[in-house]
């Protein structure tokens, strides 16, 4: 059924929820994945490149009459206004209009800014364009983070979710190897080679959408906007690929059913009664967990390069192989614990991460002070803390995205998405740079224990307020604002439940 056919005003009753969930483990899943998930990598190459080239930028010859402060200051201030400005923005119409046009609009945003920087002549224009390109990677966030989790079953939707915005940091790693060869005169002239790696951010995202044009659009925003029929052609054509792969073996029987009176839209005042009144226990756990891996990463990115400069004497053209240990470090974490949020439970794993990437952080201020580390082992302590802060990070993201109806998923993910990136990229400079910049040892250790007590502040507040949400339908975690009663017809995990209101925890 196409968008000019749509029905809204009916009430009726599908178990597509329950087919998406019980649907196995195939090629279809990799290919939302890639689809979706890649563009984490995208945001990663972004900010580590920006960071790398900013010296080159302040060069005569590099054809941008612009300071390195202004490179590292002011356009990293835009980039994260435009984040923060474009998750707002583009997670209400992603709500409104679905989740696959916003996902295409906002790649195209990106693909088109990143590639507007790489031309830049002057600094006005570097300065817009990474605003816009924030614009765009924010709008991403509460689209992509969306998408999938309404298309992957809920057995997998923990790992999947973690590892993929844990792919940020493969980016992080792809960035600093890439500044290196760009970087270096010998292969590209100093106003070519930066370009360069602005404009390889643009063929990748191009490639990135290419392979979206064949992501569907979520059933699950297509039954509530009155789109069913078209929704059940996709899901129908989901099954059929999947029995296809698996032999024309035959897929396990759907369980549970929901009834919902189909509506184009919900207003902005529902939406935030929503959030914040009938689940604000829900939100206090999305403010406690931004902002604790918010600061927890400033207390220690902010002064990476000036603590080995500054404490180890590391020639600071060779702080960035430090740096891809410690991204290599943070994806390893979401990679080898996202199977445990699924199995363990999201509770324990939430909290637990928190918690141990705090303690290990007050541990390496501890060892800091005392005059007990050296650059390879400063290193080897932060990569430990980020094992465990990437996962717990990941898992904030993660949980915003399934905590809350569906009809507030996308704005959800952007206004703790928001919350998060201010709080990192305007506090956190703010407090976190004066800090270590000082050179006393004192003051650094300050940060790391700052860093640390939030985290550590933020795992409690999971132990008590986390919701055990592995392994469960989106519908019964949180019942959708257009849901009617209906018989249930079982209750055990994965089954939607929605004989009676759910109530929120």
């Amino acid at each position: 059924m196409t968008t000019a056919q749509a029905a809204t005003g009916r009430t009726i009753t599908s178990n597509i929820p329950a087919r998406l969930d019980r649907l196995p483990w195939s090629r279809w899943h990799w290919t939302i994945v890639i689809g979706l998930g890649t563009v984490w990598i995208l945001d990663g190459l972004e900010v580590t490149v920006v960071g790398n080239i900013a010296s080159r930028l302040s060069e005569p010859g590099s054809g941008l009459p612009i300071t390195s402060g202004q490179v590292t200051g002011v356009a990293a201030a835009l980039y994260v206004a435009g984040a923060c400005a474009g998750a707002l923005f583009w997670g209400r119409l992603t709500d409104r209009w679905g989740r696959k046009r916003l996902f295409m609009i906002t790649l195209a945003v990106y693909l088109a800014a990143t590639a507007l920087t790489a031309v830049s002549f002057d600094t006005w224009w570097f300065l817009l364009f990474r605003f816009l390109t924030g614009f765009g990677i924010g709008g991403e966030y509460a689209a992509i983070n969306s998408a999938i989790d309404e298309l992957i079953p809920a057995q997998y939707r923990g790992r999947v979710d973690l590892i993929i915005n844990g792919s940020f940091w493969l980016g992080a790693v792809a960035g600093s190897l890439l500044s290196i060869v760009a970087l270096n005169t010998d292969i590209f002239a100093a106003d070519v080679g930066w370009r360069l790696t602005f404009a390889l951010g643009a063929v990748l995202a191009l490639v990135i959408l290419l392979v979206r044009r064949h992501v569907p659009e979520s059933p699950r925003w297509l039954l509530i906007h009155g789109r069913d029929r078209e929704a059940e052609d996709i899901v129908t054509s989901i099954e059929r690929r999947i029995e296809a792969e698996n032999g024309d073996t035959e897929l396990a029987r759907p369980e549970g059913e929901l009834t919902i009176h189909q509506r184009r839209s919900v207003s902005f005042v529902e939406i935030a009664r929503t959030v914040f009144s009938q689940y604000r226990r829900r939100s206090i756990l999305g403010f406690a967990l931004f902002i604790g891996q918010a600061f927890l990463y400033n207390a220690i990115t902010f002064g990476f390069g000036a603590i080995l400069t500054t404490f180890f004497d590391v020639p600071s053209g060779d702080t960035g192989y430090y740096f891809a240990v410690i991204a290599i470090g943070n994806f390893c974490g979401p990679l080898l614990l996202g199977r445990l949020f699924d199995t363990v439970g999201r509770r324990v794993m939430i909290s637990s991460t928190y918690l141990l990437s705090g303690l290990l952080l007050f541990g390496t201020a501890w060892l800091f002070d005392r005059g007990s580390l050296s650059a390879t082992t400063m290193t080897a302590c932060w990569c430990a803390v980020l094992f465990f802060a990437s996962a717990g990070a990941s898992s904030a993201y993660l949980t915003v995205s399934e905590v809350f109806p569906m009809e507030t998923r996308a704005m959800s993910i952007a206004f703790f998405y928001a919350l998060g990136t201010a709080a990192g990229g305007i506090s956190g400079p703010l407090l976190f740079a004066d800090l270590t910049d000082t050179g006393k040892v004192g003051d650094t250790v300050l940060a790391f224990s700052i860093g640390a007590t939030l985290m550590c502040a933020a795992g409690l507040v999971a132990a008590f307020l986390a919701v055990n949400a592995e392994r469960r339908s989106l519908e019964d975690i949180a019942r959708p604002l257009t849901a009617a009663a209906s018989k249930a017809r079982g209750a055990t995990t994965g089954k939607l439940k929605q004989s009676s209101p759910a109530k929120p925890a």
